[in-house]
């Protein structure tokens, strides 16, 4: 998916939020029944989806995050991403999802999300919506992951 001819900073969360409602629609989440979905945009519009992914042994278990950073690695477009969005809650008949609190990346994502910063050298825009899509708040990585660890740790820019 693109967004056609819209400069990335007039994208509307809104967008990234439909996106990753879009995508939690397509979560395998039997265990939990709480699916989330992310969608990553890139400096040329691109929008890259994921969704959680669950295992009966859950440690195996893929969040949404992971899920649409791999895609985007996968494309050679780790260092693109600018901004993510981020929705869950629990599944509803119907393929909706119900909660009215918004949904932040866990702390292992926000370290995952924190590569694709440094790898780009810029400070993601994190929004994160409730499951029934009544909140959207804005973040910065920096802000949820004030003391990373990433490749520039290790010397590598």
């Amino acid at each position: 998916m693109k967004v056609a001819e819209v400069p990335i900073e007039d994208v509307a969360a809104s967008v990234l939020i439909e996106a990753a409602r879009e995508a939690a629609r397509n979560a395998h989440a039997p265990y939990s029944r709480f699916a989330v979905g992310a969608a990553l945009l890139l400096t040329d519009g691109t929008i890259v989806p994921g969704t959680n992914f669950e295992n009966a042994s859950y440690g195996l278990s893929l969040c949404a995050e992971t899920v649409a950073l791999a895609a985007a690695n996968v494309a050679g477009r780790l260092r693109d991403v600018v901004a993510v969005g981020i929705v869950g809650g629990a599944m509803t008949p119907g393929g909706g999802l119900a909660g009215e609190a918004p949904i932040y990346p866990c702390g292992r994502c926000r370290q995952v999300l924190n590569e694709a910063a440094q790898m780009g050298k810029r400070d993601l825009t994190v929004y994160c919506a409730s499951g029934d899509g009544t909140v959207i708040e804005r973040h910065l990585l920096s802000e949820l992951l004030p003391h990373p660890f990433g490749p520039a740790n290790l010397g590598i820019g």
